[in-house]
């Protein structure tokens, strides 16, 4: 279709100019079809370039430093590497960095060579944390110290009778009961009053022939009769006062042996009896006995069955227990453990434990529940009476083979019986009731082993292996567990944040180093290190003050403070790597900074001493 105003207009389709002739319309396809495309595919290829170099990034940084690095320092790099001793996992290839966690220098070793230093002897192992982190987990310490213990064991009992304060009433002759003159159960009695009237044919006979014995002077006839009498519980003042007015009494007056009240009755008047039966069963209800069930897991802890034996002479050695009741849920009483029965119930598994106690008011009703609390003392309980034993004989025997061998110097050596003193002073404690113990909430309990976490400088924990008395009650009523090895009285040990502690400790290196604040653990990459530095800045003074207090003396003190670094690290400064170690080197004394530079320092002794001499005379320069 065609206008009278021009060429004719393509109405659809894809079609070249027409007026362009056959090289005009070749480029006009090739511009469409190639050019147009490029130009638009321009973004998508500009950003999978950026990509790619992204990814590989690292190696094209690595291709131009093996190309560009001198051949000195890629020898260098290849034989040595930096890494702290504090802190195994962080590793550098050059020494101008310090540990992310410690903030100590670097140590230098061949690449490869591994020199684990082995912990002492109970130590399981050490862990190092920043100030940011203590204050973060709101770690706490406390000092290990005789603290005041009882062994608690809680059950539940019932009340009961004393069975040595029952009697029972029963018919010394046989008769008929004409009268019950205490005719209902749970009524109260008196001793000597009367029970009941009894009517008895052999009564009166016998009656009869005390007196016609009386009267015929018949002596012996009269004792057979006075005697018989006597054991049918007539009394000599009732068979006095029937002699001198000569007659017989026709009845029994039957009375209570004891103060208590009738527990049951078992006759009715009227009915007749034979010699033996029983009439009445009384109750003294001033002392009760409470009888509690504990599991065999605490048995270990009772006294020994031989200490009841003569419980009733020696009341005061035996343990007390605080008994409750829920009718009586506000007063305590306490109550004296008498009695541990020798056999076990199979069913249960529970061995019966017997308390006697007075029963004031007969507050305590035989039949109700009881919650006890045994509470026995530390000085009863085995497991520590054979601790302290066991070190008894250890200082001893240490002590003699002493005296055996250094007696003569023993004046010059100011050698004594220090030793024995301290163990003579625990076993006083003991007695009194104070025992070496350490809180429940600072103790690891990994199921085969009880670790305590020590505090060997600010912010320095070492995880010690110790052994645990069973869990104890202290003054506070917190739980408590006694130390029977493994800690020193005074040693520092964490309490809150124990867990979080120990929890560092089993943390992949690479991943604790980073969750500090620290690298990968990857040998020269920098890419992932977090340069987050903690809030809190660590106090070098009072880390080297502490470190420095656990030297042995004042003379290695005042050495290692003359010193001031490590001749082996350079800028390493003394006691902030813990407790300098002393080494003696041609005889001269040596501190280092750690248990690593120990073999370096030995190995060229000139060196180190000349370097130990540099670092006085700078420290003293310095000084002035």
């Amino acid at each position: 279709m065609s206008t009278n105003n021009g060429p004719a207009q393509d109405e659809g389709g894809l079609r070249a100019p027409t007026a362009l002739g056959f090289w005009g319309k070749a480029w006009w396809w090739f511009h469409f079809l190639v050019l147009v495309n490029l130009a638009r595919l321009r973004f998508i290829i500009l950003l999978a370039a950026i990509g790619l170099v992204i990814i590989h990034w690292d190696w094209l940084v690595a291709t131009f430093e093996k190309w560009t690095r001198p051949a000195a320092a890629a020898h260098a790099a290849s034989d040595y590497e930096y890494f702290c001793p504090m802190h195994p996992a962080v590793i550098r290839d050059n020494p101008k960095e310090k540990c992310p966690i410690c903030f100590m220098p670097l140590s230098k070793r061949k690449i490869g060579e591994k020199k684990d230093v082995a912990l002492p002897p109970g130590i399981v192992n050490r862990v190092q944390l920043s100030p940011y982190k203590v204050v973060l987990a709101g770690i706490q310490t406390w000092k290990v110290n005789y603290v005041p213990l009882v062994k608690e064991i809680t059950t539940v009992g019932y009340v009961d009778f004393n069975e040595r304060g029952m009697k029972q009433v029963a018919a010394r002759v046989k008769g008929r009961i004409d009268k019950l003159i205490v005719n209902e159960t749970g009524r109260m009695v008196d001793a000597g009053d009367a029970l009941a009237s009894l009517y008895s044919p052999d009564l009166v006979v016998t009656m009869q022939n005390l007196l016609d014995a009386h009267k015929g002077g018949n002596a012996e006839l009269k004792k057979i009769a006075w005697d018989r009498l006597v054991l049918w519980g007539i009394s000599t003042d009732q068979m006095e006062q029937m002699l001198k007015t000569g007659k017989a009494n026709t009845h029994l007056i039957i009375r209570s042996p004891i103060h208590g009240h009738v527990y049951k009755k078992y006759v009715q008047e009227g009915q007749y009896v034979e010699e033996g039966s029983p009439l009445y069963d009384l109750a003294d209800l001033s002392s009760v006995w409470v009888q509690g069930q504990i599991y065999e897991d605490d048995m270990a802890f009772l006294p020994p069955q031989s200490i009841f034996h003569d419980s009733h002479k020696s009341p005061k050695d035996l343990p007390e227990a605080t008994i409750t009741t829920r009718d009586n849920a506000a007063e305590i009483f306490v109550g004296k453990l008498t009695f541990v029965f020798p056999h076990l119930d199979q069913k249960s598994r529970t061995v019966t434990i017997r308390f006697e106690l007075d029963n004031p008011k007969h507050k305590l009703r035989p039949g109700t529940t009881a919650t006890v609390k045994l509470k026995l003392l530390p000085r009863r309980l085995d497991v520590l009476a054979r601790t302290w034993q066991a070190d008894w004989a250890k200082r001893v025997a240490a002590e003699n083979a002493v005296q055996s061998i250094v007696s003569p110097l023993q004046p010059a050596l100011g050698l004594g019986l220090s030793s024995l003193e301290q163990a003579a002073i625990t076993h006083v404690l003991l007695q009194q009731g104070f025992v070496l113990a350490v809180p429940d909430d600072a103790v690891i309990d990994t199921g085969s082993q009880k670790i305590v976490y020590r505090e060997i400088g600010p912010a320095y924990y070492e995880g010690v292996l110790v052994e645990l008395g069973p869990r104890m009650v202290g003054p506070d009523e917190g739980s408590y567990y006694p130390v029977l090895r493994g800690l020193q009285a005074w040693d520092s040990i964490v309490t809150a944040g124990s867990f979080l502690v120990d929890a560092e400790t089993r943390l992949n290196p690479a991943a604790g180093s980073i969750y500090f604040a620290g690298s990968s653990g990857a040998k020269g990459g920098q890419a992932g290190v977090s340069h987050v530095k903690p809030s809190t800045p660590v106090d070098e003074e009072a880390t080297v003050k502490a470190a420095f207090a656990k030297l042995e003396s004042e003379t290695d003190r005042r050495l290692a403070a003359a010193q001031y670094f490590c001749p082996e690290i350079k800028g390493s400064r003394l006691g902030l790597m813990g407790p300098p170690i002393k080494i003696m080197v041609q005889g001269q004394p040596v501190f280092l900074c750690c248990e690593t530079c120990r073999t370096p320092a030995l190995a060229n002794p000139k060196k180190t001493l000349d370097e130990v001499q540099r670092l006085k005379k700078a420290k003293k320069g310095a000084s002035r």
